[in-house]
């Protein structure tokens, strides 16, 4: 029996609003919304269908170094490489297609990484 669950995967980010709009528009589900914490600072938020929802939270600074964390996605049904060549038009970049593992490595507009695997 679980005692926790996952409420939200918080992600630090310089544009919350154009990091919840492409992963609304990546994901193709869920609704944004904005809300402010009892510090002033204000988040956007992407409640999921099914799932946690992906927090977008504000911060200073670049992204540097590697993600300690990243999501791994498939599509439900179709192609992997359509997949990522929607991602890839609405603002994902790929980082590494490596030859020998099913796996794609893509990075949002603010260098996130992610995995775009074969439908399952």
């Amino acid at each position: 029996m679980s005692t926790l669950g996952i409420l939200a995967v918080a992600v630090d980010c310089r544009r919350p609003d154009r990091l919840a709009e492409f992963w609304e528009k990546a994901l193709g589900t869920g609704k944004t919304r904005t809300w402010t914490d009892s510090h002033g600072v204000t988040y956007r938020q992407l409640d999921l269908d099914d799932g946690p929802a992906l927090l977008f939270q504000p911060v200073p600074e670049e992204k540097a170094g590697k993600n300690r964390l990243h999501l791994d996605l498939a599509p439900a049904a179709g192609d992997q490489r359509a997949e990522v060549a929607r991602l890839v038009m609405l603002g994902a970049k790929v980082l590494d297609d490596p030859p020998d593992d099913p796996w794609i490595v893509l990075a949002d507009p603010e260098g996130n990484e992610f995995c775009v695997l074969p439908p399952r």
